[in-house]
């Protein structure tokens, strides 16, 4: 992914901040080491943070007059309660990145999505602008919006990704069309951060430059 990215991450304080950054950094990597630890690319133990990404490929030039902070802080980012994840189904693509991931309500995210790549990607075009809308058209089936689980090179059979998807929801992450059945469930989050990212490195450098909260 080259260039630099823009993240949404949970709020600090929800519980599901927590939650996912557990499952990504402690519990799946020792119920499934295999798949987890497949690859040379992923610091031992596995560890990168729970986000979702808005877009990637942002140049470096759209900070040659500004800081990353300034950057970040001249877009006019909507309010938080205006953004409402909400998590579907665990799933697995043959792709290093997506290998195992929970997918995200397309709807949920598809506004701070589109402000991402317009102000990020497209020439300060709007949100609702031509290039910006084919974008997430291409976007949505290509990749959809997901916060990643595992990362790796080991395909997971259809077996294995039942398993995951009980150690999720044992958890407390709540999926759509899931039976709520007392205590905490997680369905997803409201608000949350956006981080500034630098992803054409190793992953173990994967770390905000900038940050602001929604």
């Amino acid at each position: 992914m080259p260039g630099y990215s823009l993240w949404l991450v949970p709020p600090p304080n929800s519980p599901v901040s927590d939650t996912l950054q557990n499952l990504i950094s402690s519990t799946l990597p020792a119920k499934f080491p295999e798949e987890a630890a497949s690859s040379p690319r992923l610091p031992k133990p596995q560890f990168f943070f729970r986000h979702v990404t808005l877009t990637s490929e942002i140049p470096p030039s759209f900070f040659k007059d500004k800081t990353p902070q300034d950057w970040l802080n001249s877009i006019l980012w909507p309010s938080a309660d205006s953004v409402s994840i909400k998590f579907e189904k665990v799933k697995s693509q043959e792709f290093f990145y997506r290998r195992c991931y929970i997918s995200v309500d397309y709807d949920s995210v598809k506004h701070l999505a589109g402000l991402a790549r317009a102000r990020g990607v497209n020439d300060e075009e709007d949100a609702e602008g031509e290039k910006t809308q084919q974008w997430l058209s291409w976007w949505r089936e290509a990749f959809g919006p997901h916060v990643s689980l595992m990362y790796g090179d080991v395909p997971i059979s259809d077996e294995k990704l039942r398993e995951v998807t009980e150690v999720v929801q044992e958890a407390g992450i709540q999926l759509s069309q899931e039976e709520k059945k007392g205590g905490e469930n997680l369905s997803g989050w409201t608000g949350g951060v956006i981080w500034l990212v630098p992803s054409d490195g190793p992953i173990s450098e994967w770390k905000p430059l900038a940050t602001r909260e929604l």
